[in-house]
């Protein structure tokens, strides 16, 4: 139980890592908010946790808009009376180089990545700070180390992502607030298989290339990222900030 009597926020909770996390974190004790845009997602999560006996409620929000992203901690403290674990975890990806992506795309992609990570952020740690502390977790990517073609607007994001961890953990490492972010590589998820599509005739042939740029010969699983995220967030990491842990089977070199 490492993280026994903590509230945690994940956005990007209905599906993949946002999910694997959340139901990780409930074991280990942590009061889930569930964050998703999409309601029958972060409802599953949600009642995932419950079966096994873990406590969660369900938040919907679009987290790139600021209101919704100070709503969905307004209600996690008010549910619970703290927040000491922030992930940002929610994230799209667009196929696109800067002169094939609509100006649409580049916006809605850096939203969704970065922009969440400020605006969620801005808002938690005013909480954190009274309470003597906190945990924010950035999702970034080894694309934001090492990009690829056609990601451009996703690869900008996570590099973005690395260099706001950074900055954000020498801003508030006197307030007791450790920021961190992960840096996965390909992982078998929902995002996965919508840029796949884009870029390949058919699943196969698309998961073949993918494990073939993988040095490990296989992609990586969001339960294996989630208990990255878990460590971050314990009390084992507590001489962490500032770090972007790269999970990634070896991608990156």
């Amino acid at each position: 139980m490492k993280l026994r009597d903590k509230v945690a926020l994940i956005t990007g909770a209905g599906s993949g890592i946002g999910r694997a996390t959340a139901i990780l974190f409930a074991k280990e004790g942590a009061k889930v908010s569930v964050v998703d845009l999409d309601n029958e997602r972060g409802v599953d999560t949600v009642q995932l946790i419950k079966d096994q006996g873990g406590n969660a409620i369900f938040i919907r929000a679009d987290v790139s808009q600021i209101e919704d992203a100070r709503r969905m901690v307004e209600i996690t403290v008010n549910t619970w009376n703290r927040l000491d674990i922030l992930f940002n975890n929610a994230g799209i990806s667009v196929v696109g180089t800067v002169e094939t992506l609509t100006e649409e795309e580049w916006d809605r992609v850096m939203g969704v990545n970065l922009k969440s990570v400020f605006l969620g952020s801005k808002f938690a740690i005013p909480h954190m700070r009274r309470q003597g502390g906190g945990c924010i977790i950035n999702m970034a990517s080894a694309n934001g180390i090492r990009p690829y073609t056609n990601r451009d607007a996703y690869s900008a994001s996570k590099g973005a992502i690395i260099s706001l961890t950074k900055g954000m953990a020498l801003g508030f490492v006197k307030d007791n607030i450790r920021v961190n972010c992960l840096c996965p590589g390909t992982v078998e998820t929902a995002i996965l298989n919508g840029v796949a599509s884009k870029l390949y005739p058919d699943m196969e042939t698309a998961r073949q290339a993918f494990i073939a740029r993988q040095p490990m010969g296989r992609m990586g699983k969001p339960e294996e990222i989630a208990h990255a995220a878990l460590y971050i967030a314990s009390d084992e990491a507590a001489f962490m900030t500032g770090s972007a842990l790269v999970i990634d089977g070896g991608m990156s070199l």
